[in-house]
């Protein structure tokens, strides 16, 4: 394993000191890991370095052609002051998987761990204190080669930043109404759906607009074939409580594989749920909402954890979900996984780690 080169930092910024203004990804720490890959030469030079602006050629590929992936999790601060990760191996487990998809050289997990261990003990001032807050986590890959030409870079830069965030829902969990598009699809079958690049959520934001001007929070999308099966909201995986059985939609290469959705899956089935993988309708979730069968659906993410879903319109109908507050299984789930993960909660499944 390569030595991380550890550079000085001249001028340092201080956290911030109010926690409750802290914005996503508006803030960021004094420094960063970087490290490049050069065909025929591999990845070299990890080092942490004062955080700053690259220097990228108007002719970069990723500029063009948008060779380029990223992940995100967080680090936790627990009530003992101790800082824990969240399944950080399975983040860069899944990088790789976003690598081969889009044709960039995989990583050293393991030196991707370490170097993320030696950022986070260096920056472990800027993790919040305060309930609910973490420190968002962005590793990201980009293809630097500078050449117009449709094809696999040959030079990559790879880099991680850091950035504390306030809790997501700071009056609690409140749930989201969901316009569903059929007209616009994120992803089409066979495209780049299970890679996490950038491209994938380009392709929602004009659906997303169209949805907050009509005064909804997130867009459902269907499937790119049928445009009826449920496979996403927003930029997260959809679990349904369907029949008295959690239903989501298999990963058949369109979606994320969704590591809060793994963990998730998980704890339903130790509370005695069975769990069914397939693609609802939308005919299926309208229906079920009114005539009881769907009783409960979350969005699942890093960003939010949980997100309890209240309304769905589907071009003329709509239909409500439960009675405006957060369903009992969805606050159950989301009070275990944040509990496991700020340590209020047994972790069975060794899915934290800590500094």
């Amino acid at each position: 394993m390569q030595d991380i080169q550890i550079l000085p930092v001249d001028e340092t910024k201080q956290p911030v000191q109010d926690e409750s203004q802290l914005v996503f990804g508006k803030e960021f720490t004094n420094r960063m890991f970087v490290m490049e890959y050069k065909t025929g030469q591999g990845w070299h030079s990890p080092r942490i370095q004062p955080y700053g602006p690259f220097s990228l050629d108007p002719a970069a590929l990723v500029l063009h052609y948008a060779q380029e992936i990223f992940e995100g999790l967080k680090a936790f601060r627990r009530e003992d002051g101790e800082i824990a990760l969240f399944r950080p191996r399975d983040n860069f487990e899944r990088f790789n998987l976003s690598a081969r998809r889009m044709c960039m050289p995989e990583l050293d997990v393991d030196l991707c761990l370490k170097a993320l261990r030696e950022l986070l003990k260096l920056e472990q001032n800027w993790v919040p204190k305060s309930e609910g807050t973490s420190l968002y986590i962005r590793p990201t890959m980009i293809a630097t080669e500078p050449v117009l030409g449709v094809k696999p870079a040959d030079e990559y830069l790879f880099y991680i930043i850091l950035s504390p965030v306030a809790a997501y829902y700071k009056g609690g969990l409140k749930p989201v109404k969901i316009w569903v598009s059929d007209e616009y699809v994120r992803v089409p079958s066979g495209g780049t759906g299970e890679a996490k690049t950038g491209g994938n959520y380009a392709s929602s934001l004009y659906a997303s607009a169209l949805a907050a001007e009509k005064g909804y929070d997130q867009v459902l999308w269907l499937d790119s074939v049928e445009r009826k099966y449920v496979e996403e909201v927003g930029s997260m995986n959809i679990c349904f409580l369907y029949d008295g059985k959690i239903v989501t939609s298999p990963l058949s290469g369109s979606i994320l594989n969704g590591i809060t959705r793994r963990s998730i899956l998980t704890l339903v089935k130790e509370m005695g749920y069975e769990v069914e993988e397939r693609a609802l309708t939308i005919d299926e979730i309208l229906e079920g909402a009114a005539n009881g069968r769907l009783t409960e659906a979350f969005g699942t993410g890093t960003a939010a954890v949980v997100s309890p879903v209240g309304h769905f319109t589907y071009r003329e109908r709509e239909v409500d979900l439960g009675n405006g507050e957060a369903g009992e299984l969805t606050m159950k789930l989301y009070n275990t996984l944040t509990g496991i993960q700020y340590g209020r909660c047994e972790d069975k499944y060794n899915w934290v780690e800590t500094l």
